[in-house]
């Protein structure tokens, strides 16, 4: 049995504790947080179960396994920094930290007291997403040409992170998932309306392949969209995630290139079949995240979503940022500090 303990009670936190006490093997034991009409409303809901304002009463139990730390990003290095000197588990909600080098600091204590990490990257465990992977790893979509995202809604604004720090997570982590080529840099261009952090932003990937991937994540539309068009050589797909019914459409449309003699001879012709829409599994992400954790700690497997896949995320928030500082430039990522955490270069400015 994985004896579980969550920091954290607020938006997401009842969530972590629902999908935890569903898993096989699994019991959340203790729940902590700060404010205390929430634990005394939680008490008679939750028998059994250690409900506390210290963090510390988690964090340095000798009966937690695992801790869930479900709170802001700001608090994230130094609670999980501690939880893993104890020797625990831990599973951190999005994004994993403020800057790469906590991140870095958090992955090396983990090998170093042999603790797995898992980032609470939630959408790549949806059914949607596993699909587009399964049609991309089968070849059906061919070479993947680009990957248009749009993540806006009407708030909800944050107070300590900006529109990228808190919409983009979801989007890089997907894009990390389904696309296996390595983002070599990265442009953003931000504005602020309500507050003094940006609300809106449009972000551009850019890989040493063909691949391009753009991203819009806005906090001030009139409307709700969670709209991924992704283009391939053979086939080209729109995922709705807002669509109950047919979230994934797959076209069987494309360009094909008969003559290249010239730029007056170019010839192109465009190919327009069917459009079909699959079955998609309708288990809870949540939940088969949970699930996963879970098995990798019992079994010693790796966890998809690691802190690795965390500080890639990071890494490409710090660069949007450094990026929308100056009105856009393209920032360059070295990918090689991410096989390799002992090799950041924190003296070097001009890379992130």
């Amino acid at each position: 049995m994985i004896r579980i303990g969550v920091i954290g009670f607020g938006y997401w936190g009842p969530n972590i504790v629902r999908n935890f006490n569903a898993v096989d093997n699994a019991a959340v034991v203790a729940i902590c947080d700060k404010n205390k009409e929430v634990l005394n409303k939680l008490s008679g809901s939750n028998p059994g179960v250690t409900l506390t304002t210290d963090v510390n009463e988690i964090i340095n139990s000798g009966y937690i396994d695992l801790v869930a730390v479900v709170t802001p990003v700001s608090t994230h290095y130094d609670i999980a920094k501690k939880v893993l000197e104890q020797g625990k588990n831990v599973f951190i909600e999005k994004p994993f930290t403020s800057t790469s080098t906590q991140a870095v600091e958090l992955i090396d204590l983990a090998e170093t007291k042999k603790c797995k990490i898992m980032v609470d990257h939630t959408f790549i465990f949806t059914g949607a997403v596993r699909k587009i992977k399964q049609l991309i790893n089968r070849g059906d979509m061919g070479s993947v040409y680009y990957y248009d995202s749009v993540r806006v809604n009407l708030g909800l604004f944050q107070h300590d992170v900006n529109v990228v720090w808190d919409l983009a997570p979801h989007d890089f982590s997907i894009m990390s998932y389904l696309i296996d080529e390595v983002p070599v840099a990265v442009s953003a261009w931000g504005q602020s309306h309500v507050s003094s952090l940006e609300d809106i932003a449009y972000i551009n990937v850019h890989f040493n392949t063909s691949t391009v991937a753009h991203f819009s994540v806005n906090w001030l539309s009139p409307v709700k969209v969670r709209t991924t068009l992704i283009g391939g050589e053979k086939r080209m797909l729109v995922w709705n995630d807002l669509n109950a019914d047919e979230k994934i459409k797959i076209y069987d449309k494309g360009v094909e290139v008969n003559g290249k003699q010239g730029i007056y001879d170019l010839l192109v012709s465009y190919r327009s079949g069917d459009m079909w829409a699959p079955k998609i599994e309708q288990n809870e992400a949540l939940f088969m995240e949970c699930n996963h954790f879970i098995d990798c700690i019992n079994y010693d497997k790796p966890v998809i979503n690691d802190g690795t896949k965390g500080l890639e995320v990071v890494r490409m928030l710090e660069a949007c940022d450094k990026s929308m500082k100056n009105e856009g430039r393209p920032v360059e990522i070295d990918y090689a500090l991410f096989q390799n955490s002992n090799l950041l270069d924190k003296g070097n400015t001009d890379l992130i």
